[in-house]
C-alpha cells in the first residue's frame, strides 16, 4: 500500500475526531480505522505505535490550527499597536473555536500528558515551537508586549477557549469583548 500524505492526513483527522469524542482511552488504531472508513490495519501501517499515532495527531493539530500565510501577510500591512495585537489574538481564538474538534483533541492530549510522560514530551516540543513562533511574530511585527505578555495571553486564551468550547460561564459576553479586555489588561501601558 502506498504511503501518501493525503491518507496520513485523513487518518490523523479521524484520530482527532476519535480523541475529541472518546478521550484518550478511546483512541486506538482500530477506532481510527473505523472513523476513517478504511480497512482494519490501515492506521497501524501509517502509525506503527500509539506514540507514533499521537505524534501524527500533534503534527496535524499544528497544521490545522496554525495561521495561514495569508493571515500573517494581512497583518504585516496593518499599523503596529494594540489594535493589531488584539486582531492577532482574536484570530487565534477564532481558529481554536472554529476547529472545535481539533482544539478539544488538543485539550485531551494535554490532560493525557499529565499521566504519560511520552505524550508530555511530544506536546512540550510542539508548545515550545508554537510559543517561540508567537514571540517571533510579535517581535517581527513590532507589536507591544514581550515574552511575559505572550505567556500571559497563552494562559488566558487557553482558559477562554476551554470555556467557550465547553460550558461558558458568561455566554452573553462576546468573545471579542473578552479578548479586548485581555489585551487592555495584559499589555504594558503605552
Amino acid at each position: 500500500m502506498a504511503r501518501n500524505d493525503d491518507r496520513r492526513r485523513l487518518l490523523a483527522d479521524a484520530g482527532l475526531a476519535v480523541l475529541a469524542r472518546e478521550g484518550a482511552r478511546g483512541l486506538t488504531h482500530r477506532a481510527v480505522d473505523v472513523e476513517a472508513g478504511v480497512p482494519t490495519g490501515t492506521t497501524s501501517n501509517y502509525f506503527r505505535s500509539r506514540d507514533a499515532l499521537i505524534g501524527g495527531l500533534v503534527t496535524r493539530i499544528g497544521e490545522r490550527l496554525g495561521p495561514t500565510d495569508d493571515d500573517l501577510g494581512t497583518r504585516a500591512t496593518q499599523p503596529v499597536g494594540p489594535a493589531l495585537f488584539a486582531d492577532y489574538v482574536r484570530d487565534i481564538v477564532r481558529r481554536l473555536c472554529a476547529e472545535r474538534e481539533v482544539t478539544l483533541a488538543l485539550f485531551e492530549l494535554r490532560l493525557e500528558s499529565t499521566r504519560r510522560p511520552e505524550v508530555a514530551a511530544v506536546l512540550h516540543e510542539w508548545q515550545r515551537t508554537a510559543f517561540a513562533a508567537d514571540i517571533a511574530f510579535n517581535e517581527a511585527a513590532g507589536l507591544p508586549g514581550g515574552r511575559r505578555e505572550i505567556a500571559l495571553f497563552h494562559y488566558a486564551l487557553d482558559g477562554l477557549v476551554l470555556d467557550r468550547l465547553t460550558m461558558p460561564i458568561d455566554p452573553g459576553t462576546s468573545t471579542d469583548e473578552v479578548v479586548d479586555a485581555l489585551v487592555t489588561g495584559l499589555l504594558p501601558p503605552g
